[in-house]
């Protein structure tokens, strides 16, 4: 499954059979409830990607020094929500199979129920990272299971109680809140406690799903259902890096709507974004 064979995302440009990280493109926003429009996101990324160096100078790092590879797109059916999941599910478990680390790109944040799905069944004692500004615990959402507001309850029911990590929750209803208390870790409206998290992970396998409306729409306008009070990129990178050293099998950034950000700057920090989270998985 590939997408446009002309174009790659800058610093992602070798061989399948070469490469360590896999990134793809999800674009699928079938279930939003508010803006539609993050379908466009893995294409405008892509584009845009050569708008930034691979060289990171927070650390020290170039994406020429890893083994990267852009697969392109996923063609997803628009309209069939399950076969949509199911095509994101079965291409994950081949780049998991492979022994590659794959980073999806989204497209809303449902699209990474999938590939937690094959990431759990590859890694049966997968732990979860999310960074979000919702907290996405409802059993449904107008009475629909399969929704972006129901994505990270769904992955509960995949690994169960307190294995999941969420971090920059500013919103959702009171329920979800109380649920997270018993049934989760949820920290509200910042990044911090990442190295407790962390030390109760230990060496188990990390799933990382970043909804990127985590950051202040003064920061990153173009998502489907901005939340002011988020955290700054500068706040967003030092939290990634920290995660330097942990077992990170798979990962996801997801939310970019990129058609609401006329000046560019939301696409312009996914991009950043997906360079410095590919150098820290690739310093593992």
């Amino acid at each position: 499954m590939k997408g446009n064979p002309e174009i790659k995302i800058l610093g992602f440009e070798n061989p399948y059979e070469e490469a360590n990280i896999v990134v793809f493109g999800a674009p699928f926003d079938g279930t939003v409830s508010f803006r539609p429009g993050s379908r466009f996101g893995p294409a405008a990324i892509r584009n845009e990607s050569y708008g930034i160096e691979t060289y990171s100078p927070y650390q020290n790092a170039d994406l020429t020094e890893i083994r990267g590879h852009d697969a392109g797109d996923l063609p997803l059916p628009f309209g069939d929500t399950k076969a949509a999941l199911r095509i994101i599910k079965n291409f994950t478990g081949e780049i998991l199979a492979d022994r590659k680390i794959p980073i999806m790109l989204g497209g809303e944040h449902l699209v990474t129920l999938p590939a937690a799905e094959a990431a759990a069944e590859e890694y049966p004692d997968l732990c979860i990272i999310h960074l979000d500004a919702h907290t996405d615990l409802r059993e449904d959402y107008l009475g629909v299971a399969l929704s972006h507001a129901t994505v990270i309850r769904q992955v509960w029911k995949l690994v169960g109680d307190k294995r999941i990590w969420q971090f920059g929750i500013r919103s959702g209803e009171k329920f979800e809140f109380e649920w997270a208390r018993d049934h989760t870790s949820l920290t509200p409206f910042g990044l911090e406690g990442i190295e407790k998290a962390l030390e109760a992970i230990g060496n188990r396998p990390v799933y990382l799903t970043i909804d990127m409306d985590v950051l202040d729409p003064s920061v990153f306008p173009g998502t489907g259902t901005p939340e002011h009070g988020g955290v700054s990129f500068k706040e967003l990178l030092a939290f990634l890096i920290k995660l330097q050293g942990t077992r990170i099998i798979g990962a996801d950034l997801v939310e970019l709507a990129p058609h609401y950000d006329a000046s560019g700057i939301s696409t312009a920090a996914a991009c950043k974004l997906l360079r410095e989270l590919a150098l820290v998985i690739a310093r593992l």
